[in-house]
């Protein structure tokens, strides 16, 4: 797998991309707070917005691409606290570079892929590639509980699983109040 991607390449998974944004790049040190200390490191999203929200994730699988060991999800993370939709993702993964045990429990989709990796004690490193700004479609603003779009933010990034580019992921955050 190749560490270089975009946005494009990962919806290109899926054969009808009616939740695909346009996305406007932007340089790490012009993200905005509170996205920024989300997204600006090589740290698992799944524990950086548990504890940004106070609150344990829960995965929700949309839809899924399987052939081989290409794997590939849309997912939305939902805190546990109260449900609220907080993140929207996409991952392809080379399951062949990752252990059996570890394969199954990502393919079977009931644990966030950062805590599957971290449980599984999986050396990784999250690399992030680009991060972008984007107002949400109207599919998107249906899982964020948005009435009108509001800019938000995201990252594209490679997570390397001993060494190798294993997972491209695609992390789109829900806008978040300004009084948080």
């Amino acid at each position: 797998m190749q560490p270089d991607f975009t946005l494009d390449s990962l919806f290109q998974c899926f054969p009808a991309n009616p939740d695909q944004p346009v996305i406007e790049p932007v340089a790490p040190k012009f993200v905005p707070e509170p996205y920024r200390q989300l997204l600006v490191h090589s740290l698992h999203m799944t524990v950086t917005v548990e504890e940004f929200y106070g609150s344990p994730v829960d995965v929700r699988v949309l839809e899924v691409a399987h052939n081989g060991n290409d794997y590939a999800r849309k997912i939305l993370l939902a805190l546990q606290s109260d449900e609220r939709i907080v993140q929207y993702g996409i991952v392809q993964i080379d399951l062949g570079m990752l252990e059996p045990k570890v394969s199954h429990e990502i393919v079977d989709g009931k644990t966030p892929l950062g805590r599957v990796l971290i449980q599984n004690n999986i050396l990784r490193t999250v690399r992030p590639i680009q991060f972008f700004k984007l107002t949400p479609t109207p599919t998107m603003c249906e899982w964020f509980g948005m009435k009108e779009p509001a800019e938000t933010y995201g990252r594209l990034g490679v997570i390397y699983t001993d060494l190798a580019p294993a997972i491209r992921v695609a992390e789109i955050l829900a806008p978040i109040s300004p009084l948080m």
